[in-house]
């Protein structure tokens, strides 16, 4: 099942690449980042401890996709970085609205979040190894590979806090 959420977010990847769309990355983030977000909200009703290290797990995914995402097409944009900084800081508002969303609408249908969860998950999958991994690479810098050991240390021990 996670295998077909991945499949999309190839199938994706593909239109845009083949469109020759300077937007991959930033559509990609997305695409995880609103299910995501409709769950988180959801978390917050059963277990809000949970929620927290949740919602800090998708900040800390989304740092190097936004980043990538600004790169990406400040490379095609001819307009000043503070238009793309201004676009960014709009979309992040998303996030809190489609987590409310989620909270009010979404709550009671545990089965539903279950697959938004999981279709999360398969982007989140393709998009590490797919474009996030190959381009996190900065010279004389372990900073991509240390934040992904963060991350990880991150969940780990918020798992283990909240069982």
């Amino acid at each position: 099942m996670l295998r077909s959420r991945g499949i999309f977010f190839a199938l994706l990847d593909m239109y845009l690449a083949r469109n020759e769309s300077k937007a991959g990355q930033l559509v990609a983030m997305l695409s995880d980042f609103v299910p995501e977000a409709l769950a988180l909200g959801t978390v917050f009703v059963a277990t809000p401890e949970v929620a927290i290290l949740l919602a800090s797990l998708i900040a800390l995914q989304n740092l190097p996709e936004g980043f990538n995402a600004f790169r990406e097409l400040q490379e095609d944009d001819s307009s000043k970085p503070w238009h793309l900084i201004g676009v960014f800081f709009l979309m992040a508002l998303l996030g809190p609205l489609c987590s409310l969303s989620g909270h009010f609408f979404l709550r009671e249908q545990e089965a539903l979040v279950g697959g938004i969860q999981l279709f999360a998950a398969g982007g989140i999958l393709y998009l590490v190894i797919q474009d996030i991994a190959p381009q996190a690479q900065l010279k004389n810098h372990h900073l991509p590979g240390l934040g992904a050991v963060a991350g990880f240390l991150l969940g780990l021990v918020g798992y283990m806090l909240t069982k």
